[in-house]
């Protein structure tokens, strides 16, 4: 399985993009699409500016890093809908924390329901509540669920 044309809609919605860098609410330099990664290899600094294709060619890698770490960890089946959300929340919050979370053991354990309520925990970036969280992770438990496809 692949991430939807609607799935990368999704994380294009929610992440913005910005051909400069900027410091994300938890302070951490950020710069396309929430890319925090490496850029030519060097890390998102200050001053730092990069093309519209650049940011779309590190959104597709990004998408590929979380998509084999989605693939990794999950061991019960998947819709599409279910599928995108989990690659835009892991997009966001990092395979990390996606490995530890009870979202991925309540899913694994085939309790759908249970593991698209704990997307609603996830709405903290630096230690304080950020409302575009709020309504991100409502958007991707709706998407879990099959209510926005």
């Amino acid at each position: 399985m692949n991430i939807s044309s609607n799935g990368i809609i999704l994380i294009k919605t929610f992440e913005g993009c910005s051909l400069q860098a900027y410091q994300d609410t938890a302070g951490v330099w950020t710069i396309g699409y929430g890319w925090t990664g490496l850029v030519n290899g060097e890390p998102v600094k200050e001053g730092m500016s990069i093309t519209r294709q650049q940011a779309d060619e590190l959104l597709v890698e990004g998408i590929q890093k979380y998509e084999s770490g989605v693939r990794g960890e999950v061991t019960v089946n998947l819709t599409q809908w279910q599928y995108d959300a989990l690659i835009s929340f892991t997009y966001n919050v990092g395979i990390a924390s996606f490995t530890d979370s009870t979202l991925l053991k309540k899913l694994n354990a085939g309790q759908y329901q249970s593991a698209a309520d704990e997307f609603l925990r996830w709405h903290n970036a630096g230690g304080e509540v950020v409302f575009g969280l709020i309504l991100r992770r409502a958007y991707e438990r709706d998407r879990f669920l099959g209510y926005t496809q």
